[in-house]
This record gives structure tokens, C-alpha cells and sequence, in this order.
């Protein structure tokens, strides 16, 4: 596991967008791994300025996003599909048809997750972005006592519905249940990217990284992955030793 604290966030962006861009550069038709949420959004923005800059193309590129809120079409303002063109898709040259997440939507959803599970069969990620929730959840997968491998509805624990109110106008707005990725599809990524910001998060960090691996704590299974970069800004880090 590499772990690397940075000073900033701008820092910690630029080094990430890197990866991005020095993957596709040797590898134009990358699988990538997306995700949403904040922690994101500084990293597809310096994504973009690359792009802008003539430094990648995204042509060749498929993209697979580890979850959507069931009941949320995608023209909604809060769904995962509108966040992905809102802050990186609409901006760079990737063909919508090589942009992939779940549907939360769809009439049958254990039939929907079966099909977003041959989809990501067929296409491993190179790279996988996470983030960290506060429970130690990766995509949606919550703390349990066992977890799913393939992609599932989940349904959303209330302290995970809390970290999301600030997105939607009430508590009583954001979605009950996810369709996510499971834990076994994130594990197959020939690397994992896990980034995380923020003083609030430094102790399920510590947790993650250096706890016993349990599935009460999601994340603590990236132990087992033989290529996991971690990137922390200074607070989230501030546990670390």
C-alpha cells in the first residue's frame, strides 16, 4: 500500500489526475473506475484542464462508476449519471456510449444487477477511484457481516443518508437505497485509488489502513490488494503516525 499525505488539496489533485492521464497516455483504451461525491471533483477538474490542453484524449476510454441511487433517473440533478456529465463527461471527447453506471431505474433490478456485473466482467478496471465514508464504506458498500461480491441494492445506512443531505434540500429527499458495485468487482482493479480529505475522516483512515480487516469496516479489505495508492490530505492523514 502507498500512502501519500499532501499539504494541499490542489497538490493531492494534480498527482491524481496524473495517474489518470500517464495511464491513458500508455494506454489509450484504459478502463477506468469512476466515482462521485466531493472528493472527486478537483481531481475531473484537472482531468479536464489536460484534456483542454491537448495532453490526453478519451476516445478509446471506457468508464465504469461504482454506483447509483435507486429511483433517481438520470436528468436528476442529484443522480450519479448527472454529477459524471456534469463535472467530466460533457467536457472531454469520451463517447456516452463508453460511459457506464448502474441504472437505478430499471424495472428489474436484480436482472440490472446482473447485467452491470457481465459488463465489468468483460472489461476489468486498470484504475479504481474510491472515496472513504465515515462508516468505512466503499462505493455503497455498508458494514456488515457479510459483504457482496457482485453489484447489489444496498440499503443506505442513516449515517450515510446523513454525509449525503447536504447535496439535496432534506434528509426526507435523499434516496433510501443504491445499486453499487460490489466489493469483489472493486477488488479485481489492477490498481485502486483511494482518496480522501478532511479531519473528520482521519480516524476511519487510521481504522481502514491499519485496523484488522472486517467487513464491519468495508475498506479495511483494500489491505489485501496488492496495488492500492492511498491519497490523504494533511488532516485525513493527521492519524497516521
Amino acid at each position: 500500500m502507498n500512502i501519500k499525505i499532501f499539504e494541499t488539496s490542489e497538490q493531492l489533485d494534480n498527482y491524481a489526475a496524473e495517474l489518470y492521464v500517464n495511464l491513458i497516455a500508455s494506454k489509450p483504451n484504459a478502463v477506468l473506475g469512476m466515482a462521485t461525491g466531493s472528493t472527486p471533483i478537483g481531481i475531473y477538474d484537472k482531468i479536464i484542464e489536460s484534456y483542454k490542453n491537448k495532453k490526453v484524449s478519451f476516445s478509446g476510454v471506457t468508464t465504469y462508476n461504482l454506483d447509483e441511487y435507486v429511483g433517481l433517473t438520470p436528468d436528476n440533478d442529484q443522480s450519479y449519471a448527472y454529477f459524471m456529465n456534469k463535472h467530466l463527461f460533457s467536457h472531454i471527447d469520451i463517447p456516452q456510449e463508453q460511459t457506464h453506471l448502474p441504472n437505478g431505474i430499471a424495472e428489474n433490478m436484480e436482472e440490472e444487477c446482473r447485467r452491470y456485473d457481465a459488463l465489468i466482467a468483460s472489461s476489468p478496471a486498470d484504475i479504481q477511484l474510491l472515496g472513504l465514508g465515515h462508516n468505512g464504506h466503499i462505493g455503497f458498500n455498508e458494514p456488515d457481516d457479510n459483504l457482496s461480491f457482485g453489484t447489489h441494492i444496498v440499503k443506505l445506512q442513516e449515517e450515510t443518508r446523513d454525509a449525503n443531505a447536504r447535496f439535496f434540500s432534506s434528509i426526507e429527499e435523499v434516496p433510501t437505497h443504491a445499486l453499487t458495485m460490489g466489493v469483489g468487482s472493486i477488488m479485481k482493479a489492477k490498481t485502486i485509488l483511494l482518496v480522501v480529505r478532511g479531519s473528520d475522516k482521519a480516524r476511519i483512515v487510521k481504522e481502514a489502513l491499519t485496523g484488522p480487516i472486517t467487513t464491519k469496516v468495508p475498506a479495511s479489505l483494500l489491505q489485501t490488494h496488492q496495488q492500492v495508492i492511498v491519497l490523504l490530505d494533511r488532516e485525513a492523514g493527521r492519524m497516521l503516525g
